[in-house]
């Protein structure tokens, strides 16, 4: 193999990108780049399987507008991806060719052609929240047992203060400032991003509840960990979401109003939708949020059917309620085909 052919080579600098691009110079967090990582070893394998094109031979050239269209079309129709799936893998494809073509002025063609590449149309839909009824039996669901009051505050600080599973799992006990007038909990979030977060005095307390049986001594950092084998451990996320589930799961029969699927970041959603629903200025939501941007936080700004019915009756006192024929009986007869 030449040198040459080696740096055309499509999947030559795949490790780069991932591995020290999205890390160490784009701040992405693990999430994003292992959703980058699933997106080209999907494509890969449809090169090299689906296309029977030896990893070593198939080159940025090769990598066309057609060749892409095909690609989409095999995730939608022999995988059975959903749009919004199968634009999540063209986006890891788009953006490892820019970061190529950054690197090498000679693709810059490939990464124009690869841009061109059109994302497909995702249907919109109506994001679930949990309504204020089953939103409180949930968080009431757990037992007043060791593990119970560990459950609670998990679920009521998800909701209270819309922190995402990943940055729960990440808070240390120096992050929860509580015992202040104003209490907040210090949150790490994506891209490396610190902010305060303000919590009630409710999940204070339950916090300081907490704390008293989970943290008796100095021996682990971790708000939130498991003990496996005799060692402590961060808690995973999946643990999170097991713990959403298991609850919801238990009150779901007394609430079919409730969601046939309720995981930690719809309790995030449930309570930023209900901050706007509430008044609160959208670029402050953001804030709580961690969003770089407002247009991020749109998608929870859905009004409810209070809001619709009081904006729908604006100008409803304007409306003549004088019946048409009021005081014109005569007239009225004799378009009926009647005498007086």
């Amino acid at each position: 193999m030449s040198r040459t052919l080696g740096k055309e080579l499509f999947f030559s600098m795949t490790h780069d990108f991932l591995n020290v691009y999205l890390i160490q110079q784009n701040n992405k967090s693990s999430h994003t780049v292992d959703a980058y990582r699933d997106g080209l070893t999907i494509f890969r394998r449809y090169v090299c399987v689906g296309k029977s094109i030896p990893l070593q031979s198939f080159i940025f050239s090769d990598c066309t507008y057609e060749f892409l269209l095909d690609y989409t079309k095999y995730l939608l129709s022999d995988l059975n991806y959903k749009e919004s799936s199968v634009n999540q893998r063209l986006a890891a494809i788009k953006s490892y060719v820019a970061y190529a073509a950054d690197r090498d002025v000679s693709l810059q063609q490939v990464c124009f052609s690869v841009s061109r590449v059109p994302f497909l149309t995702v249907p919109k839909r109506q994001r679930e929240v949990i309504e204020k009824e089953s939103l409180s039996a949930l968080l009431s669901a757990p037992p007043q047992t060791k593990i119970g009051i560990r459950d609670r505050l998990i679920l009521i600080l998800l909701f209270d203060s819309a922190i995402r599973a990943d940055e729960m799992i990440k808070l240390n006990l120096q992050d929860l400032v509580i015992r202040v007038p104003e209490p907040y909990i210090r949150v790490h979030g994506k891209g490396n991003k610190e902010r305060i977060v303000s919590i009630s005095q409710r999940t204070t307390d339950h916090l300081k509840l907490y704390l008293g049986i989970y943290h008796v001594s100095d021996e682990c950092s971790f708000a939130f960990y498991t003990v496996i084998k005799g060692h402590m451990g961060r808690m995973s996320e999946r643990n999170i979401e097991r713990i959403v589930k298991k609850y919801a799961d238990i009150i779901r029969p007394f609430h079919p109003d409730l969601p046939d699927s309720v995981y930690p970041h719809m309790l995030r959603r449930t309570r930023a939708t209900g901050l706007y629903r509430d008044g609160v200025e959208l670029e402050l939501i953001s804030t709580i949020l961690g969003h770089s941007s407002t247009e991020t936080t749109k998608i929870y700004a859905t009004p409810s059917m209070e809001m619709i019915k009081e904006a729908m009756e604006h100008g409803q006192e304007s409306i003549d309620e004088k019946p048409l024929w009021e005081g014109k009986e005569d007239e009225l007869i004799k378009l009926c085909g009647l005498r007086p």
